[in-house]
């Protein structure tokens, strides 16, 4: 059965529809998405909850309520508390490369089971926690799912989507990822009301949700035709899973690309080394280099800590909690509007466009910070709803560009040969530089004060150019044949040769 949105013509003449099946299934992965999102925006919430700060951070709750020399930069800065939020992230990087071998070896199926009973086992220890090493040891876990789930689960997306709406369907990952993040904000703004001062379990435990939902569907996800191919050398079951996939038995020019990357991917037996020859150049860099700029976006900053942010600039707790609302509705609402443009404008315009509108929103929140909020006392409240806004224009700005697409781009560019090594890579960096971010944020707060929003504009600028300069636009290029665009490009056609050097392909 399948909805009638064709997809002939693209490519090598690729047919098909985008079926009930590639819909349905991509939903239930996506669903790794939600719970990165919701552990992404838990965390600054529960952090911002009195009763979890008496709990576990006393030292930090103290600062907040008692201590009047502190600076209002100082408040919340402690290595403790921010290893809570971070320790997710150095999990994350280790079990990524675990993932990988999995994902390659297993399937991308069994990567997202692992990481859905990671995250349910997570979650119970979160919600329980009676001192800080079981509050950690339940983040660890988290971080081990979203190793396996963020390595697999783009993968997944990329390879069950047809080339023409391969980038809508991904940019549903980041889709649900806003979808967790609002969740996150919404149950910490219910939960900080309830006045036993248990709220905060309620919201570490809620985790297991989507937790439920991604590792029961996990078992009823059909594995992408790639996998089949690279795993069980079943042509036959491959090629019936594409035809159903793809709503008709007319699938042979696709199938035969499968094949041909297959073939090519089982030739490589260290895709770790393999991906360091010189003809992966372009997408070695893409795969360092994405994932970094994602995060000096600053945006983590925002998802991890806006409530502690607007507390720091004298909102209350309520009212901070509700801002996150706010933050998170704006989020979600640009990443959906990403989903209908990105297969029509194209990722490069998405990337310049949101770059331009994060570097001047974070320039005129750093100057009003810069001008009314000293060491002590509080901003007129005029101007802190004006940071707000200019924060809700930040994070549209990140939600269709470097959001989705941070995600996007590395997870359909690499061939089949590479693809779970380099997806690795990705989802490594990107796990390394979020932890250093998390790590040092407050600190960073604390030290450059105002003048944090300027480095990570300055790093805004850095990352808008090298789009601008360096990746070739993807759109509806069927991901078998990606190598064609590094070919035709002014700079790494020098690199990997150009395109009379390669298959010859012609583009649509």
């Amino acid at each position: 059965m399948a909805v009638e949105l064709p997809i002939a013509g693209n490519g090598r003449g690729y047919n098909g529809k985008m079926t009930c099946i590639v819909i349905l299934s991509c939903m239930v992965a996506a669903t790794g998405g939600i719970i990165f999102g919701y552990d992404i925006g838990i965390s600054g919430g529960v952090t911002s909850m009195v009763p979890f700060l008496e709990k576990f951070f006393p030292d930090v709750y103290t600062k907040m309520k008692q201590d009047n020399k502190i600076s209002n930069y100082c408040k919340f800065d402690s290595q403790l508390l921010t290893t809570f939020t971070s320790s997710l992230y150095i999990a994350g990087l280790i079990a990524s490369f675990f993932a990988s071998s999995i994902t390659r070896s297993f399937g991308r199926k069994p990567s997202i089971l692992v990481g859905g009973v990671a995250f349910l086992v997570g979650a119970a220890l979160g919600g329980a926690a009676l001192n800080i090493y079981m509050l950690i040891l339940g983040r660890v876990l988290l971080g081990v799912g979203i190793g396996f789930a963020n390595q697999s689960v783009p993968l997944y997306l990329s390879e069950m989507a047809p080339a023409k709406h391969r980038g809508a369907i991904n940019n549903g990952f980041q889709f649900c990822v806003g979808i967790g993040v609002l969740s996150a904000n919404l149950i910490n703004f219910g939960t900080e009301k309830i006045k036993d001062g248990w709220g905060w379990r309620i919201s570490l435990a809620m985790a297991a949700v989507p937790a439920s939902i991604l590792t029961l569907g996990a078992f009823f996800l059909p594995e992408t035709p790639n996998s089949i191919i690279q795993n069980n050398k079943d042509h036959q079951k491959a090629k019936l899973m594409l035809q159903s996939i793809r709503g008709t038995h007319d699938v042979e020019q696709e199938f035969e690309d499968l094949i041909e990357a297959s073939n090519m991917s089982n030739s490589i037996k260290h895709p770790f080394k393999n991906i360091l020859q010189r003809k992966y150049r372009p997408q070695l860099v893409m795969a360092l280099a994405i994932p970094f700029f994602q995060q000096f976006t600053g945006i983590n900053v925002i998802s991890f800590y806006a409530p502690i942010l607007f507390l720091t600039i004298g909102l209350g707790e309520s009212a901070s909690l509700l801002s996150a609302v706010m933050i998170g509705i704006v989020g979600t609402t640009s990443t959906f509007i990403s989903m209908l443009i990105v297969d029509k404008l194209g990722r490069r315009v998405l990337f310049i466009s949101g770059g331009i509108q994060m570097f001047f929103s974070q320039i005129l929140i750093g100057s009003i910070m810069a001008a009314q909020l000293g060491d002590h006392g509080e901003i007129s409240k005029k101007y802190v709803y004006l940071i707000l806004v200019l924060i809700c224009i930040y994070v549209a700005g990140f939600a269709w560009s470097w959001g989705p697409l941070g995600w996007l781009v590395p997870s359909e560019i690499f061939p089949l040969e590479i693809r779970s090594a380099a997806q690795s890579i990705a989802v490594a960096v990107n796990f390394l530089f979020t932890f250093i971010v998390a790590q040092t944020f407050l600190s960073m707060l604390c030290h450059f004060k105002y003048g944090t929003f300027f480095f990570f504009g300055g790093w805004v600028v850095v990352m808008t150019v090298f789009v601008y300069f360096l990746l070739p636009e993807t759109k509806n290029v069927p991901i078998e044949q990606m190598d064609t665009v590094w070919r035709e490009h002014l700079f790494w056609k020098r690199i990997v040769g150009d395109k009379s050097q390669g298959r010859q392909t012609v583009l649509p």
